[in-house]
């Protein structure tokens, strides 16, 4: 697994990516039956594959939302949904109930579920919330589905028009893109080794189900102890219980540190004792923050409005300036690629009309739902298109897709230009963050669809299924959740740290420095320092060395984030690097999808128990 920490950026709704990497040894003599393996023989766009990538990606999506609202990070799920629809129709295959289930089914599968799957990254976990936060305005559940499948479209639109340039004419590797193409014609070489996979996933799933209800049985208590700080001006004094340091009963936060690896839970674990063991006791200390009001609990909500500062600025400065350093390598290639043929002999009428309708959508969206200036919504979409072909061509070299950088270059850059108009930045921002994350999405997918000679056109029609089935579920679902924004979000159940951060940009653009509380400003430049220093010495540093830095955006991140989930995910990414050493094969097939299946299967008993909290409050339950 190979973390894409700017695709699951701690500014934007981030993506984790599903980098599979297959163990030697598989055994590929046994085929599915009728596995049309490369061309374009056999069924592809199916009435089953596009039905089922897009119910399977609207479930998907939820655990997308719970996670994403609880850490910001989501998952790429299309290794996840390519194994459950091969497992669905294979088996209604082998009972001859079906015939069997092709490669290009299960590619528009995938590609139709990922897209579902990643809506929460349109703006449910970051800007939408931040919007609630800042404003208190809330959208109806067409006005969200509207507005993030139009932002989601624009991206798929985009993607369509940058794949001959980027795939064809750049050959650009697209890393992650190869590696769920392989990982499919794996499965289809090997059955045996597809069904031990899903076995895996489910078998996390029922770990991470069960573990949301013992927890509720048990009502499991953190561990927790106490230190000497005091607080000026109070008798009492702060635990390490009131600052997070203690143990998560949760797998959900280890199966993350699992995925990240070793590198990204230990900068998790240096911005937890970083701020929470340094930062807060200093802020309680000069009383630039107020403790919470029960010394037994975790003052996560009192102290996390102050800590927001420094946090936000050194996950916004690493971000940039990280990508600062790969701007020089884009316009190279960029330069580099105009002077090649670039002639496209494809019938590209249906790429002008799907880019001119989604455009036009995204800019009616923000002036109906925002009262967004028209000019100032065509300036962001426009913007939007450029940033997002940077985005894609970064992504295609390193497989890193700068999507929180760039919304926050458009966020910045309104900010800037119409200071007094915070909702214009945030959700102009929003634009370029949901299209750059659909636009790098369908490029993985593209790619993938290139190995086994899918077709461009069909693949990007099932996307476009894939966001609205997917828009329609997470945004019920999120209205579901988020009852009340003003008290449901920035808590200790509901962390919210994306919507944090992009609310707190959009303070700085209205009200410059001086709206930051007593100590805040100067925490924020420690943290701009800190984000500068750190993202240039990995950007300079050879390759052997920089993957033993930290990463400044994951120390960001730590200090938005209750600390028990830091140190979790850094527990799981000791494990994860345990079992690579010890059982290198067994990692290489199972870690991904085993760690997936507790992500899943815990995000989906939660929202099933969180749903069940508000319905049980507004019938007058307990």
């Amino acid at each position: 697994m190979v973390v894409c920490c700017w695709r699951v950026p701690l500014v934007s709704p981030p993506t984790l990516t599903l980098d599979e990497t297959m163990a030697a040894g598989d055994d590929v003599t046994t085929q599915w039956p009728n596995a049309p393996m490369e061309g374009n023989g056999g069924s592809e766009f199916t009435p089953r594959a596009v039905i089922t990538g897009a119910c399977v990606g609207a479930v998907l999506s939820l655990c997308n939302l719970y996670a994403g609202l609880k850490t910001s990070w989501t998952l790429n799920m299309s290794i996840v949904a390519a194994l459950v629809g091969a497992a669905l129709w294979q088996g209604l295959a082998s009972a001859k109930l079906a015939r069997p289930w092709g490669l290009l089914e299960n590619n528009i599968n995938q590609t139709a579920a990922s897209a579902a799957a990643s809506m929460p990254s349109a703006g449910l976990v970051a800007a939408v919330p931040a919007l609630a936060l800042l404003t208190g305005q809330t959208l109806s559940w067409i006005e969200l589905v509207c507005w993030t499948a139009s932002v989601s479209l624009f991206g798929v639109a985009a993607a369509a028009l940058l794949r001959h340039q980027l795939l064809v004419v750049d050959a650009l590797p697209f890393p992650f893109g190869v590696a769920i193409g392989e990982t499919l014609k794996e499965m289809y070489a090997s059955t045996r080794v597809a069904a031990e996979r899903l076995r895996m996933f489910l078998v996390g799933a029922l770990v991470g189900s069960a573990s949301v209800l013992v927890i509720k049985l048990a009502d499991l208590g953190m561990l927790s102890a106490r230190a000497a700080w005091a607080i000026k001006h109070s008798d009492r004094t702060v635990s390490l219980k009131n600052l997070g340091f203690a143990l998560d009963p949760s797998p959900l936060m280890l199966a993350v540190g699992a995925l990240v690896g070793p590198r990204i839970g230990t900068s998790l674990l240096l911005g937890t004792i970083l701020s929470w063991g340094l930062l807060a006791p200093v802020a309680l200390d000069a009383s630039w923050t107020t403790p919470g009001p029960n010394a037994d609990v975790l003052w996560y909500g009192a102290l996390n409005r102050w800590m927001v500062w420094p946090a936000v600025a050194v996950t916004v400065s690493a971000s940039l300036t990280g990508f600062l350093w790969k701007l020089p390598r884009v316009v190279m290639h960029f330069r580099e690629s105009r002077r090649q043929d670039t002639t496209i002999k494809e019938d590209n009428n249906w790429l002008i009309v799907l880019a001119c309708g989604s455009g036009l959508a995204a800019v009616i969206a923000q002036v109906l739902f925002f009262d967004i200036p028209p000019v100032a919504a065509v300036v962001a979409v426009v913007m939007t298109f450029v940033l997002a072909m940077v985005a894609a061509r970064v992504s295609g070299e390193t497989g890193v897709s700068p999507v929180g950088p760039m919304g926050k270059v458009t966020q910045l850059a309104f900010g800037a230009a119409m200071p007094q108009q915070p909702v214009v930045s945030l959700m102009a921002a929003n634009v370029t963050a949901g299209a750059a994350n659909q636009c790098a999405d369908l490029m993985d997918d593209l790619k993938a669809g290139s190995m086994m000679g899918a077709k461009p056109r069909l693949q990007a029609l099932a996307q476009t299924i894939g966001v609205i089935a997917g828009a329609m579920v997470a945004c019920a679902a999120y209205l579901l959740l988020i009852h009340n924004p003003q008290t449901d979000l920035l808590s200790e159940q509901w962390p919210a740290p994306a919507a944090a951060s992009w609310k707190a940009v959009a303070e700085v653009c209205q009200s410059g420095l001086a709206s930051l509380p007593p100590g805040a400003k100067e925490a924020a430049i420690l943290g701009i320092c800190l984000g500068v220093i750190i993202a240039s010495t990995e950007a300079l540093a050879p390759k052997h060395i920089a993957k033993f830095l930290p990463s400044a955006t994951s120390i960001g991140l730590a200090m938005l984030i209750p600390a028990p989930y830091s140190i979790s995910a850094f527990a799981g990414g000791l494990i994860a690097s345990a079992a690579n050493r010890s059982a290198k094969s067994w990692t290489a097939r199972f870690l991904v999808v085993t760690a997936a299946g507790i992500i899943a299967g815990e995000s989906l008993a939660g929202f099933s128990g969180a749903i069940g909290e508000v319905l049980g409050s507004a019938f007058g339950g307990p």
